[in-house]
């Protein structure tokens, strides 16, 4: 078997019928686990309950995930199910009727959410529901209704929400309750009467609320007295004098109400308001709060809902319907574009609908079906572009109705007929078709002027821009377009829309010279006449697309690339009667590409290629009077080609290169017989009827002398030179192919390319339709697009093993719905988008191993799609990210697939290659589909990454701005020119300016770049620190949180404010230092003051009150043994124990499952489990031929082994040879399969997956079987093999290598791990199940599972990689070859050459062509690059702008002339040069300057020392005179 991979199924072995009627489990959920009536989906991040939940679950976990919503539908249809668990999810909302179904529910965990709300009668439908826990949530209220219907609860877990409202009645229905708790929660005051029903209540908690002592809650502290057990440690939070008294313990004189405070029973609806919404007066206002959807649980008495200005898409079914008081509704401005045809259902009362501002295209049928009372729809501003006429059909009272701003055309007669209360109508700014069809809409408004808007025509032309109402009714006329468009509107069939890029005009489309490949999917019912020529049409699909135009007479197919038509293309083109099949590319012509077309009467197929005309190939074409063959190439005409034309009167046969050989007799008899129009068409072959009219040559000169016996309508099938054909078959392997080769058969269905040199998948590849298997292994292919593999609709197999393939395009195996088998092993892929394997719906083989995969949480999807169905065989793994390497992508569980940070850029840049910028110094970088990348190198580089200087300035090794210059005749030397403030050879020392500074008052000089900087004493500020600070100033103060500032001669302290200290009273003082927190309390620290917060169980202000005493548990795991390395865990409060593969039993004791892995491996059941009657059965999987199953016996033996993949068992008493059977079925695929074997003294009975039994009876003599013998499984002893299998026919005596699983013997299952077993045997059925190594032998590891012994030429852990040198043989032609990996190359060019194999000459060119310097001069840089030097006084890019007045730092020697002497001073000095011009008639020059002494040095050696005046400050003044 290939390396492809198998999935694991249930194969059966077996001999007893009853299986039969045993019932398939229902799937499991994908990334669930389910084992028995248990579904366990816990811990994986799900965001939604899973589809697919079997209907007999009883259990199921869902804990732990990051489940948002409960919907409807979730659990429907569970009517079994007892135990939900829900906690520690993100639940917020639960839809009423969620749990509806549920009706054997008992318990229900919904702790641990973000529940704020839950609807009421939420549990009408779970009668025996006795457990629910809804603790540690945000529920705000309990509404009355809140556990109707649930009436067997007898344990409710309220505590840890924000409870503040209880309603009268929410526990009147619990008369069984036992457990309730209420603690930490918001509750201020309870009502009696919600407590009076509960005879049963042993455990009620309510501390640690907010209770109000007064005397609404007097009979809490009576009801607490009565049960001194119950309500422990329940307070007062008020008022203050009571504050932290337990209530039970307050006296009733002490319970008091100031004033005339009356109690008002609870009610809870203002608690149902959203978060986002305010609520008021039964008024839910939810305008401009961003929603996406509507709210749902509002209180049920709201008569107004505002819900204007969000971003509200959808209006679900029943959106509104609970409210059935509701009177205004308003939608407006939200992003609407659909409607259920329920979504304003049961609104009786509703008078006001506002709907405008939306994206309504539609309004469903029913939409306002029973809004009698409506008086107010507002439906303006939107794309509305139909109304059925019966859309307002039950609106009898509505008064003002608005359509402005649509896309109405028109509207059906009677829209408005039902609305006998109009009174004002807006239907302006819509595209009206002022057609006999809206005739009736002048008259309407005629009769009733209601519409105020001034509704207008928009066409036809004569009618354009005039209102509705005005013009007469005689002027409303429909041509025959029109009425085909619009006669159907009342039922929202509006045949309007033109294609897009097409233009219609009439009943005419015309789509042509638009570059369309394929027939644009909506076009009109009314065409007539449809234009699709000068188009990029290559093959004619059987879309269906002719059955919708009833109307369709002319269709123009001329100047395209037409090659092929498929069958029924033209299936519902009835009533066309002409087509135009000009110019195109067709060879052949076949009756079935023109099947559909009875009414055909001109068939134009000039000038295309077709060199014979079958006698079959106008069949059906009855009705055709013109046929048009001119210019193609035909040499042959069959006999009876026309004659299926019976109302043929014109053929054009002109310009065909007619052989007028024998085969061509008939056409010159027939043509001088039939009287048509033919224009005379000319034989052109042999030599001596050149230019003979056909029909004027005699019969006997219709000859195949002399080797003229060429026809075109041979049925010899062609085959190109570089391949082989058998039948439909191509071979072209390994043939050095770049390009596909010409002539292929079209019909060809397996096409092998492989071991050859594509780069590329073949874009021809698209033409054959019939392809069921492409092999393009072993090529050089490393990109794949979305196209690549479109129109292979019946394609089965495609191989793209061992190839370049970096990168998966999300769309790139689009259509191939019956692709069986993909194979990707071998290449580059490290991430496969989600989505890639949509439409592979028939695939159940993937082959992915061999690649990078980089498996995080973008991963995860394949994972869960190859587990689904085990579609990849255990091959695939990992190589990272982190631990995640070496993992294998079939078992490694989905929640380890996550995303831990950015993706390594490598691995992005898989499908982006520029992503990783691999062109350095600036080269432009473009994506190659062969070479992955190239780079565009700017001036001075070359090389694949443009990373090799031209010369030495390239690399501009002149630091700081330094301009490097070449050394005259030398490449390699340069010498560099310093920008200001730098120095040395490569310009990398910055100058020290500070040695000569001015800085003032002890300030801190700092060096910069040609400049320096003087850091001030924290009292001063300014350029030089000449300034002296303010500290206490406004905008200086440094005392924080309101502390008063206080100059001093030091500078400044703070006088801080209670609770704050530091220098600047920026630090909180620890409050916690002396605090009265007891019992392990942890002190908070607060403004002038702390809090205490509580461990677990204590409350009060200090935590001075002690829980009540829990007794310590034990765990049920410490006394239960699991065995074999199983792990103990609990469910449900019961030990259970997780078994290690291969293991069953309540302990994990039994071994029931075994692979085995070594030829030479068996196992031995002793003799007393096997008597002359008996029943064996076993599961097998394995994708080998051959190898034994069971024997037992020496001479005389009963053998059951894999005979060429079918079940071979034989019964050997003594005679020669011995009677076998054999099964029907093949099982070595892979799956699982039921063997039964049954032994009846001397008859044997052999079942596969519970077929018919193949039976063995009547045999020769009495058994000889020697049952003191033992039973070997899986193999058996060499000396047993010798003796026996040998000498039969057919037997091969090999050991059995796959898994074996559930031995039965007589019912009873066998526990391998009590039998002898040899080597090679590994528990479960992991490591060597399937033929893991490509090119090697797999050994069980106890580390990794196995390991691979690889053949010689093959190497890496799966030996899937061949260890060859990709740069043998390489065709660099000016360059070094550079190996990419083992299979592909790259070439390095040398200097002045370039291309992919370095065989293109690079231009050189002058850069200073390219710039302007206005004023100044260009000059190249190191590093090749032009730029302006400019003139002083200028600056920019350019040298366009005149430099603004500025001190320029230089640095240089002061120079003086003593006499005849010049003297300079002894070391460089830092000054300002004024530089710049100033507007207005002003100078640039000194604002500041100072003097300073400096040493000079003369050139006749003479010294002095003299004042020099500095610059410090340049700027703008009066120009000196």
């Amino acid at each position: 078997m290939s390396g492809i991979g198998w999935q694991t199924l249930s194969l059966s072995l077996g001999l007893v019928l009853s299986i039969l009627n045993k019932v398939a489990p229902q799937a499991c959920p994908a990334q669930c686990s389910c084992s028995g009536s248990t579904v366990d989906c816990h811990g994986l991040a799900l965001r939604s309950v899973p589809r697919n939940i079997p209907r007999n679950t009883e259990r199921l976990d869902l804990n732990g995930n990051n489940i948002t919503r409960i919907t409807k539908i979730d659990f429907a249809g569970l009517r079994h199910l007892r135990v939900l668990q829900l906690m520690e999810n993100r639940i917020s909302t639960i839809e009423r009727g969620a749990f509806q179904d549920l009706k054997e529910l008992e318990r229900l965990r919904l702790n641990r959410n973000n529940l704020q709300l839950f609807p009421e009668l939420l549990f009408l439908g779970t009668a025996k529901l006795y457990r629910l826990d809804l603790s540690e949530n945000q529920i705000q209220a309990i509404p009355r209704k809140a556990f109707r219907g649930a009436v067997d609860i007898k344990n409710l877990q309220l505590d840890y929400n924000q409870i503040s409202c209880i309603e009268d009645g929410a526990f009147r229905a619990l008369r069984d309750l036992e457990v309730l708790t209420l603690n930490n929660n918001n509750i201020t005051r309870l009502s009696v009467a919600s407590f009076n029903h509960m005879p049963k209540l042993r455990t009620f908690r309510l501390h640690s609320n907010n209770l109000y002592c007064d005397c609404h809650l007097a009979w809490l502290s009576d009801w607490l007295r009565q049960r001194p057990r119950v309500g422990l440690y329940t307070q007062c939070m008020g008022p203050s004098h009571l504050r932290g008294h337990n209530v039970a313990e307050v006296q009733k004189r002490e319970f008091v109400c100031s004033g005339h405070q009356s109690f008002m029973a609870p009610s809870c609806s203002v608690l149902h308001c959203p978060a986002a919404c305010t609520c008021s007066n039964n008024i839910v206002d939810c305008r401009g709060k961003g929603l996406t959807e509507i709210p749902t649980n509002l209180p049920e008495t709201i008569t107004e809902i505002r819900l204007e200005q969000n971003s509200i898409r959808v209006i679900p079914p029943g959106a509104f319907s609970p409210y059935k008081k509701l009177r205004r509704l308003d939608l407006s401005n939200n992003q609407i574009s659909e409607l259920a045809p329920d979504a304003f259902q049961g609104l009786r009362s509703l008078n006001s609908l506002v709907l405008y501002g939306n994206k309504i295209t539609e309004l469903p049928k029913s939409l306002f079906e029973g809004l009698f009372s409506l008086q107010l729809l507002l439906l303006n501003a939107n794309k509305i572009n139909c109304l059925r006429v019966d859309a307002f059909q039950d609106l009898h009272n509505l008064n003002l109705l608005s359509l402005y701003d649509n896309k109405l055309q028109t509207v059906a007669k009677g829209t408005f007929s039902a609305l006998r209360a109009i009174q004002t109508m807006h239907l302006a700014q819509n595209p009206f078709i002022c057609d006999c069809h809206l005739k009736w809409l002048a008259d309407y408004l005629h009769t009733n002027p209601i519409e105020t808007s001034g509704a207008r025509c928009t066409s036809p032309r004569r009618l354009a821009n005039k209102r509705i109402g005005q013009i007469k009714s005689k002027k409303f006329r429909c041509s025959g377009t029109e009425d085909y468009r619009s006669k159907l509107s009342g039922d929202c069939f509006a045949d309007l829309a033109c294609p897009e890029k097409c233009r219609c005009e009439g009943t005419t489309v015309d789509c042509s010279n638009q570059r369309l490949n394929k027939i644009p999917d909506h076009i009109p019912q009314y065409t007539a006449e449809l234009r699709l020529n000068n188009n990029e049409f290559t093959v004619l699909e059987a879309t269906g697309i002719f059955k919708k135009l009833p109307q369709l007479r002319k269709i123009n197919f001329s100047n395209n690339k037409i090659t092929d038509i498929e069958e029924g293309a033209f299936e519902g083109a009835s009533g066309v009667n002409e087509i135009l099949l000009t110019s195109n590319r067709l060879e052949n012509v076949q009756h079935k590409m023109f099947k559909g077309l009875e009414s055909l009467k001109t068939l134009m197929l000039r000038s295309n290629r077709i060199s014979c005309v079958g006698n079959d190939s106008f069949i059906g074409l009855g009705s055709v009077r013109l046929l048009s063959l001119y210019d193609n190439q035909i040499t042959t005409v069959a006999p009876g080609a026309f004659d299926s034309l019976h109302s043929l009167s014109t053929l054009n046969l002109l310009a065909n290169p007619f052989n007028c050989n024998c085969h061509l007799a008939w056409l010159g008899e027939w043509l001088r017989r039939k009287r048509i129009v033919t224009g005379n068409p000319r034989c052109q072959k042999p030599y001596f009827l050149k230019e003979i009219p056909i029909q004027d040559v005699a019969i006997q000169d219709f000859t195949c002398d002399d080797g003229n016996d060429d026809n075109s309508c041979s049925p010899l099938s062609r085959c190109p030179s570089e391949c082989t054909c058998l039948d439909t078959v191509v071979r072209c392997s390994n043939k050095g192919l770049k390009v596909l080769p010409k002539g292929i058969p079209k019909d060809v269905t397996e096409l092998y390319l492989d071991g050859n040199q594509f780069t590329l998948v073949p874009k021809e590849l698209s033409n054959y339709k019939h392809l069921t298997l492409i092999d393009l292994s072993n090529n050089r292919i490393s990109t794949l697009s979305n196209q690549s593999f479109s129109n292979m609709t019946q394609l089965l197999t495609l191989i793209l093993s061992y190839n370049r393939l970096r990168c998966i395009p999300p769309r790139t195996f689009d259509g191939l719905k019956s692709l069986r088998l993909l194979s990707l092993h071998g290449n580059d892929i490290s991430v496969v988008p989600e989505g890639a394997f949509n439409d592979l719906s028939a695939l159940s083989h993937l082959a992915i191993g061999a690649n990078p995969l980089y498996c995080d949480c973008n991963m995860q999807w394949l994972s869960d799609w190859v587990k689904s169905e085990y579609k990849e065989p255990g091959i695939a793994r990992c190589a990272g990210p982190g631990e995640m390497a070496d993992k294998l992508l079939l078992t490694t569980p989905s929640k380890k697939f996550t995303c831990q940070g950015p993706v390594d850029i490598t691995i992005q840049a898989k499908c982006n290659p520029c992503l990783s910028n691999p062109c350095k110094n600036d080269g432009t970088c473009n994506n190659d589909p062969v070479d992955f990348y190239r780079c565009t190198c700017p001036y001075g580089f070359k090389g694949q990454d443009c990373d090799v200087p031209i010369h030495a300035c390239i690399s501009n090794p002149c630091k700081h701005g330094g301009t490097c210059h070449l050394k005259e005749g030398e490449n390699a030397g340069f010498w560099c020119t310093c920008a200001d403030g730098f120095e040395g050879e490569n310009c990398e020392v910055n100058i020290d300016d500070c040695e000569d500074n001015d800085c003032e008052n002890n300030s801190t000089c700092v060096d910069g770049i040609n400049n320096y900087t003087c850091l001030c004493p924290p009292e001063y500020t300014g350029e030089l620190c000449e300034e002296k600070l303010d500290f206490c100033a406004q905008d200086l103060n440094p005392c924080q949180h309101d502390s008063k500032c206080i100059l001093t001669p030091k500078g400044f302290k703070c006088d801080c404010t209670p609770g704050y200290i530091g220098e600047h009273c920026d630090i909180d003082f620890d409050d916690c230092q002396d605090n009265k927190c007891k019992n392990g309390a942890h002190c908070t620290d607060a403004v002038n003051g702390y809090t205490c917060v509580c461990p677990e169980g204590y409350s009060g202000l200090f935590c001075e009150f002690s829980p009540p005493m829990v007794l310590p548990r034990t765990s049920p795991c410490d006394n239960f043994d699991c065995q074999n390395g199983a792990q103990c865990i609990i469910r449900i409060n019961e030990p259970i124990c997780q078994c290690l593969p291969g293991y069953l039993g309540e302990k994990c004791e039994k071994l029931v499952s075994v692979n085995f892995v070594n030829k030479e491996s068996y196992l031995q059941i002793p003799s007393a489990k096997v008597r002359p009657q008996t029943n064996i059965t076993l599961q097998i999987a394995t994708d080998e031929d051959s190898g034994i199953l069971l024997y037992k016996g020496d001479k005389d033996h009963i053998a059951v082994e894999l005979y060429r993949g079918r079940v071979r068992a034989s019964y050997d008493t003594g005679s020669h040879p011995a009677s076998a059977i054999y099964s029907v079925e093949t099982i070595n695929d892979g799956n699982f399969h039921i063997v039964e074997l049954l032994t009846l003294d001397s008859s044997l009975s052999l079942s596969v997956d519970g077929g018919s039994p193949k039976v063995i009876t009547n045999l020769s003599k009495q058994s000889t079987l020697n049952f003191d013998s033992p039973l070997y499984v899986g193999g058996m002893p060499g000396k047993n093999n010798v003796a026996s299998l040998r000498q039969a026919p057919g037997q091969n005596g090999t050991s059995f290598h796959g898994c074996i699983r559930n031995l039965y013997i007589n019912s009873e299952l066998q526990d391998f791990r009590k039998m002898p077993m040899q080597t090679g045997i590994l528990p479960g059925c992991e490591p060597c199940h399937k033929k893991v190594c490509a090119h090697g032998m797999c050994q069980p590891s106890s580390q990794s599972g196995f390991t691979c012994e690889c053949e010689e030429g093959w190497m890496g852990p799966l030996c899937d990689q061949r260890t060859n040198d990709p740069c043998l043989g390489n065709k660099c032609v000016h360059g070094t070859c550079l190996p990419i990996n083992a299979f592909s190359y790259s070439c390095k060019c040398l200097e002045g050459h370039g291309g992919v194999l370095c065989d293109e000459e690079e231009d050189l060119f002058n850069p200073c062509q390219m710039i302007k310097c206005k004023h100044g001069k260009c000059r190249l840089s190191g590093v090749g690059q032009p730029y302006c030097e400019c003139n002083s006084g200028f600056t920019g890019d350019s040298c366009d702008r005149e430099i603004s007045c500025r001190g320029e730092r230089i640095r240089d020697y002061y120079q003086k002339q003593q006499g005849y002497a010049a003297c300079q001073t002894t070391k460089k000095v830092s000054r300002l040069e004024c530089r710049g011009g100033c507007a207005g008639g002003q100078c640039c020059g000194p604002l500041r300057s100072k003097r300073r002494k400096y040493s000079f040095e003369c050139t006749d050696g003479s010294s002095f020392v003299d004042e020099v005046e500095k610059v410090v400050k340049c700027g703008c003044a009066r120009c000196a005179s």
